[in-house]
């Protein structure tokens, strides 16, 4: 059974998923699906900008005040680990500690006031992969994919493979940001998943405008070759 208790949410907002998916104009005009969005603000930003975008994310089960009790449970706990760790980051867009608070918490906060609206127009569904999706194939243009794939390694190369297999079934390009696991050290992974997937897709890692973690400036992404 999936426990909040054992989540640690922590919300990223609009530009910097603009800036670590390389999404366009055109892109943020296609239907978007974002798995394993938790409390990110994109969502709500982008709906206010006319766009349409779905959340998956297994924490969407939970009430609006479950949610935001953990938030606050794991704050000090996050920022304390940053801080512990701060030379494994890039200092530059984002000047300190104190900002990063404020920036994290903003695009919770701004998430949480969106949830119960956002959850009742079916814009956050409650949803675990590699589980069926309830939508049809190709239903979305972009699936997305923040610090969740590649970086967790030890869920393991099946369950990997099953949960990208699920999100181009119903999505015509994913992308999945960033490459590298925990330790900001490159995925075990990426090599045995670009090679399943290269045969049948357009498979690129790409850089990106992003980099927080020292070295996760780089982003996958894979494309259906026909319709």
């Amino acid at each position: 059974m999936f426990k909040l208790n054992g989540v640690v949410p922590w919300g990223r907002n609009f530009e910097e998923y603009r800036l670590m998916f390389r999404l366009t104009e055109d892109d943020l005009k296609k239907k978007i699906a974002g798995f394993g969005d938790g409390p990110a603000s994109f969502n709500r930003e982008l709906t206010e900008r006319g766009g349409n975008v779905t959340s998956f994310d297994p924490i969407y089960q939970f009430t609006r005040e479950d949610i935001e009790k953990r938030i606050e449970e794991v704050r000090v706990e996050v920022m304390e680990q940053m801080r512990q760790n701060r030379d494994n980051y890039v200092w530059t867009k984002i000047k300190s500690l104190d900002e990063l608070d404020n920036l994290r918490m903003s695009a919770m906060k701004r998430f949480l006031e969106d949830y119960d609206k956002g959850r009742s127009e079916g814009r956050y569904v409650y949803h675990e992969l590699p589980d069926r999706l309830p939508f049809e194939d190709n239903y979305f243009g972009i699936g997305l994919s923040s610090h969740f794939l590649l970086m967790y390694t030890s869920l393991g190369y099946d369950f990997h493979i099953k949960a990208m297999s699920e999100m181009l079934r119903v999505c015509r390009e994913i992308r999945i940001f960033p490459i590298v696991d925990l330790d900001a050290n490159k995925t075990e992974l990426i090599g045995s998943v670009i090679g399943h997937f290269r045969e049948n897709y357009r498979v690129e890692i790409v850089d990106t405008d992003y980099e927080f973690q020292k070295g996760d400036n780089k982003l996958l992404t894979i494309q259906k070759l026909t319709s």
